[in-house]
């Protein structure tokens, strides 16, 4: 294993990857963010360099152990064999503690259980469809109400936020909805008093992420405004546009496939290891899926 840290060997790797697209999407949305400044502060792991045969992308540093949401990798490889290896690699990862890795390979899980039932490790995994704007330059301009502007999302808005993710709801998640405000680029919508009607955020892995309508304000169309918005500014800024999509959210997959998102062929596993640790995060609902 190999901590990539030279600003050449990353802007090669960019390259590589952007020629992997879509596989590598996940991967190349987080080494975009690390050779633009790094916000989000994250490495990248290879098994070999130059001719490396697959990447992991995650934050560095160390995290609790429980702590699921900081402890988020997105992986690629070119050989199913040398990201086996990488994973297993000394000290890529902690495999007693809770940690997500997601991939848009079917070997991110198949490798994923093979590890899991050799060293005694439950799994939980989460499928989610990936869409994809071949040409965002081509959107609509979005239309908002009189009474609708954009907005800035603060701190003060993380419980609001924490509360309506379902993901969320617990110490970890609030923590981490809070660095996606600080670190990567968002929108909110509000009406002229400053209430929020809706937002947008983006994760490290310049996906879009989070987004929300509050019940009393579905079906005015800001959900499809937020959703432009939001492309039009990654596209400006040379990211792709793009986001995964619950297998069952049918509202909004028809959404991004009326404004030209192309669904990806395949599935976006997110795989939890040790997913018992991720729910014991302080302050998460019994039964709850940290």
């Amino acid at each position: 294993m190999r901590i990539l840290t030279c600003p050449a060997h990353l802007q090669r790797l960019e390259a590589a990857l952007r020629s992997s697209l879509p596989h590598a999407l996940p991967v190349y949305g987080a080494v975009l963010n690390i050779n633009r400044g790094n916000p989000g502060d994250f490495e990248v792991a290879v098994d070999a360099w130059p001719n490396f045969g697959a990447v992991l992308a995650r934050r560095r540093g160390e995290a609790p152990l429980n702590d699921s949401y900081r402890n988020l990798c997105s992986a690629f490889y070119r050989d199913v064999g040398a990201y086996r290896a990488l994973l297993e690699s000394p000290g890529c990862l902690r495999w007693d503690s809770a940690f997500h890795i997601l991939g848009l390979q079917d070997g991110v899980l198949t490798v994923s259980q093979d590890i899991a039932l050799a060293k005694g490790v439950e799994l939980e995994v989460t499928e989610y469809y990936t869409y994809l704007h071949p040409d965002p330059s081509t959107l609509p301009e979005p239309q908002l109400d009189p009474d609708v502007q954009l907005g800035t999302l603060s701190p003060a808005h993380v419980e609001l936020l924490n509360s309506t993710w379902p993901y969320g709801g617990n110490v970890w998640s609030r923590r981490y909805l809070g660095e996606l405000l600080r670190r990567f680029p968002h929108l909110c919508l509000q009406d002229p008093a400053g209430n929020l009607l809706g937002w947008m955020l983006t994760n490290g892995f310049a996906a879009g992420t989070h987004g929300y309508i509050v019940p009393t304000q579905r079906r005015r169309g800001l959900m499809r405004a937020l959703t432009i918005m939001a492309a039009r500014r990654a596209h400006g800024r040379g990211f792709p546009v793009y986001g995964h999509t619950a297998t069952d959210n049918r509202a909004m997959q028809r959404l991004l496939e009326e404004l030209g998102h192309r669904r990806l062929p395949g599935l976006c596993y997110f795989v939890l290891y040790n997913p018992a640790l991720a729910r014991a995060a302080p302050g998460a609902p019994p039964g709850s899926n940290a």
